[in-house]
């Protein structure tokens, strides 16, 4: 084999690696997950407070996240999930529980975000937010 080829094969094989291992750490990541619940709390001197608060389903995904702060609840986030494990809505809480912000997703054929709809409570889209994937 030329050297030429040795030198465009390896960063190929090299990439090919990277992302299958990027893909067992995902799968491991998501297995260690499973029905977790995560307390993140804070201290300062004798005071101690619950920070965030985050549930994962039975496969792995992050189906609610609660970011408190000293006074209480500051935003809640419940997502939802297809089949295929994409997060397909998110509805945002405020400090009251109270919605305030619904996103849902659609998704490309390889799985990345293609656009984001931003809608208010009363089901009005608020904005659009488009994802673009540029390799370097």
């Amino acid at each position: 084999m030329k050297k030429q080829n040795i030198f465009f094969l390896l960063p190929v094989i090299l990439l090919g690696t990277y992302f299958t291992a990027s893909a067992q750490d995902i799968d491991e990541r998501r297995e260690r997950r499973k029905g977790l619940t995560v307390k993140e709390w804070n201290t300062e001197s004798n005071r101690k407070w619950l920070d965030h608060y985050t549930v994962y389903n039975e496969d792995g995904y992050k189906i609610e996240e609660i970011e408190y702060a000293v006074y209480g609840q500051k935003e809640r986030v419940v997502s939802e999930f297809n089949a295929e494990g994409k997060c397909i809505k998110e509805t945002v809480y405020d400090y009251k529980n109270k919605p305030y912000r619904i996103r849902k997703y659609e998704h490309n054929e390889d799985g990345t975000k293609k656009k984001q709809y931003n809608y208010l409570p009363n089901g009005k889209l608020f904005s659009v937010k488009t994802y673009e994937y540029i390799k370097r």
